[in-house]
């Protein structure tokens, strides 16, 4: 029994699906400094937290849980039950998740375990004395083991896959989905302030506006491409307006200095919208005016506006650049 106190739900998910297949499992020592001590003794040391003394035995919000190691769905509030044991307890995993079974004869009984399968993960174990009309399974799972998020995140931390349950259940609207590109210097800071945008589905960073086809890095870095280190944002605009998002563009940057943002000079540290449709045209043209307009800076701003050509995905190294490395260079703030 592992008596660590109530397990802390993580920080907000970077969970990739299509990068799901790539994963490797953190060595010991990365975990150790990853999880709190009772995550990693209930995931990794086959652990028990003790019952109604855990973060999600009594959470009655909406959304899904997630491995706390890997981020791989796991199990849905819509098949969370109340068993009077004190652990969350679900009827079945999320729909085509891949929950591993094990005989543990532990404890001097006959159990079955279950743990996650890109992970590998201890989760609890599962026992035939669930709601019957939900198929008599219950799965007593550790709470220690998994991250909650909640059903109006899981768009934003890519789990939207997993959002069509809870539209049919009426608990959140069909998303609209849009895209925007924006450039503003260095993509690294700008990436991580918009990604953390309530709205935001998904940031990809990239190459836009140049005349070349395939750009890399050290192309656009001659500044001979006419590529601008860019933003691909997709949002949802019932929930995040294409206006509002521009708000933001003109907060967390200088618009005013041509081609350069603080040390970062070259046409690729441009300020650029690069619309996608007309009505996003029209609405940047009278943003740009408005904030040209708000006594905001001092010089008048130069962002380019015109019309999104191909985006080119930046080297997998870029993206999510400060999530991979907290405290890399930055010059981006989202300014009030």
């Amino acid at each position: 029994m592992v008596r660590h106190g109530r397990a802390e739900p993580a920080e907000p998910s970077t969970f990739e699906p299509q990068n799901m297949k790539d994963f490797k499992k953190p060595g010991t020592s990365e975990l150790k400094k990853k999880l709190s001590s009772e995550q990693f003794a209930v995931t990794q040391q086959c652990g028990t937290e003790p019952p109604f003394h855990n973060a999600y035995w009594d959470n009655h919000k909406p959304g899904i849980y997630v491995d706390v190691v890997s981020g791989e769905p796991l199990f849905s509030s819509l098949d969370k039950f109340d068993s009077g044991t004190g652990w969350p307890s679900f009827t079945q995993p999320v729909k085509a998740t891949d929950i591993v079974e094990k005989k543990d004869s532990a404890l001097g009984m006959a159990r079955t375990e279950v743990r996650s399968k890109m992970a590998d993960s201890h989760l609890g174990h599962v026992f035939e004395d669930g709601p019957a009309d939900k198929g008599g399974l219950r799965y007593c799972i550790n709470s220690a083991a998994l991250k909650f998020i909640p059903v109006e995140e899981m768009d934003q931390a890519g789990y939207g896959q997993y959002l069509e349950p809870f539209v049919k259940a009426g608990l959140i609207k069909p998303s609209a989905h849009e895209i925007a590109i924006l450039a503003g210097g260095c993509f690294w800071g700008m990436e991580e302030i918009i990604r953390k945008i309530p709205g935001v589905i998904k940031t990809t960073v990239g190459y836009s506006g140049g005349t070349i086809t395939n750009p890399t890095y050290e192309d656009v870095c001659t500044g001979t491409t006419g590529h601008a280190e860019s933003i691909q944002v997709e949002f949802d605009s019932s929930r995040l307006t294409y206006e509002s998002l521009l708000d933001y563009f003109f907060r967390m940057h200088d618009p005013t200095t041509l081609n350069r943002q603080h040390n970062d000079a070259g046409t690729q540290y441009r300020s650029a919208i690069f619309y996608t449709s007309e009505a996003q045209k029209k609405m940047a043209e009278a943003v740009k005016v408005r904030w040209d307009k708000s006594g905001k800076f001092s010089k008048p701003i130069t962002t380019e506006i015109t019309a999104a050509g191909k985006f080119y995905s930046a080297e997998e190294y870029h993206q999510k650049y400060l999530v991979k490395h907290p405290g890399g260079y930055t010059c981006h703030v989202l300014r009030d």
